[in-house]
């Protein structure tokens, strides 16, 4: 099977039922069906065939979806990019995914103005559940991004487990202000909507100030969220947990107090999960018995999860070690990069560089990263790429980044840097921002005479003021 025999319990067996809601606009399931039908055939007519690239670079949209089917539906591969991301960062997707089209705001209207005139048929093409249905690039801790391969065998056991497991059905009404160029929208929130046949409410971006309109309005049953949007929803009006059942949050760490906060204010306690771009949902609190704050809960059904030492040996409960993962949701590989697959995957074993602890009854609790990643808002950051970018700048002898905790987005990038007095931060900064995503920009320049070392040159930032 491919991902489209799950989908099409909804595409086509609920055709006439509401689907989508966007921007003020309703859309059937039969509508959806019938737009990605119509984008296939536009590719298929620019020569795109099975096993070819499609990079998207798209705020959320109706489009995003149509593109994303239609990859399903020819075999093609769907390459999404953060749309934070400048030319810095994209040029090297665009280099090594080497899309046979490029979709981005400029060029989508007339891509959907071809569409419009297609017929609606769905294409004839053979897909097997084992061929690529998406790349989805993710930063290394060398700061070169790399293509996790996600297979339709791997979206489709992801998406079947999050909708047993959470319970969610065609009655459910699901609010995703997630961006669906990243896995958790793309391989939770899309996939829970199109297995489940669920009705979905899918916002452009997640914006403080009028979510509570939205939450009114549409009356979610359930919501998919990072802990920054999880912070922003606690200066609310409590109606926002009213008809709601289930609120689900990962993507980076939740604060303990901010859960323990929501369920005081809102009555409803968050479930927390695990998941990377390389393996999808790893572990989940559980819809039913104790979501134990701190912890992100058990492994998912069909995954496994073992703690090791550095040695690859299994360690007991109790004891930390870096958590390494098997089952349905693990990628193939990174796209070209076989020295990368060669690092992260050894007999059947996806190494995460989560360093991680298993209590007696199973539950996981994340102790921290074998790499120096900083996740900031849900997004992820590679200290190395930035620290790379300062190196090149006038002045700057030495640089390192770090995350300081910050209370809406979990961690925020601070930057520190030993510069003669030809340093000019302000220029600096702009040049940050002209490279990197808003996020990756360094919150502020610390100046520093001298960077901790160990003995053999490391940087130490453990002890860099905070």
């Amino acid at each position: 099977m491919n991902l489209l025999h799950l989908f099409d319990h909804s595409l086509i067996g609920r055709a006439g039922e509401a689907a989508l809601e966007f921007a003020g606009r309703t859309f059937a399931f039969g509508d959806i069906e019938a737009r990605g039908n119509r984008m296939a055939h536009a590719l298929a007519r620019r020569g795109l065939r099975k096993g070819d690239r499609v990079g998207v670079y798209l705020a959320n949209c109706v489009e995003t979806i149509d593109l994303f089917l239609a990859c399903a539906k020819l075999g093609a591969i769907f390459v999404p990019a953060n749309v934070l991301y400048r030319e810095r960062e994209l040029s090297h997707i665009l280099s090594d995914a080497e899309p046979a089209l490029f979709v981005d705001a400029a060029t989508l209207p007339e891509l959907a103005r071809e569409a419009a005139a297609m017929p609606d048929t769905r294409p004839a093409a053979h897909v097997d559940g084992d061929d690529p249905a998406a790349i989805v690039y993710t930063s290394g801790t060398t700061g070169t991004s790399k293509g996790a391969v996600l297979t339709h065998n791997n979206l489709a056991a992801n998406g079947v487990n999050i909708t047993a497991a959470w319970r969610i059905t065609g009655d459910d009404r699901l609010l995703l202000p997630l961006p669906l160029f990243h896995v958790h929208g793309l391989g939770n929130g899309l996939h829970a909507w199109l297995i489940s046949g669920c009705r979905m409410r899918l916002l452009e971006r997640f914006d403080h100030r009028t979510v509570a309109q939205e939450f009114a309005s549409f009356r979610p049953t359930v919501f998919f969220g990072v802990p920054a949007m999880y912070v922003r929803l606690l200066d609310l009006d409590a109606s926002i947990g009213d008809g709601a059942r289930l609120f689900v949050c990962g993507s980076a760490p939740l604060a303990a107090q901010a859960l323990e906060d929501f369920e005081k204010r809102f009555g409803h306690r968050i479930l927390e999960r695990y998941g990377m771009t390389e393996a999808l949902m790893i572990a989940s609190n559980p819809y039913y018995g104790e979501r134990r704050a701190g912890t992100v809960g058990v492994p998912m059904p069909g995954v496994t999860i073992k703690v090791c030492d550095k040695a690859g040996r299994a360690v007991p409960d109790g004891e930390e070690g870096e958590l390494y993962v098997s089952g349905p949701n693990v990628f193939p590989g990174y796209w070209r990069r076989a020295d990368a697959t060669a690092a992260a995957l050894s007999n059947g074993w996806f190494r995460t560089g989560d360093i991680g602890v298993r209590s007696a009854d199973g539950y996981i609790t994340l102790a921290g990263r074998a790499s120096d990643l900083i996740i900031s808002g849900g997004f992820n950051i590679y200290p190395r790429e930035i620290e790379e970018f300062l190196l090149e700048q006038t002045g700057v002898r030495e640089a390192a980044v770090a995350g300081v905790a910050d209370r809406v987005r979990g961690e925020v990038p601070v930057a520190y840097v030993v510069a003669d007095d030809t340093f000019d931060e302000a220029a600096v900064e702009a040049r940050c921002r002209e490279a990197f995503a808003s996020f990756k920009v360094p919150r502020k320049f610390v100046r520093m005479d001298a960077l901790p070392r160990t003995a053999l040159g490391k940087v130490q930032k453990g002890l860099l003021p905070k």
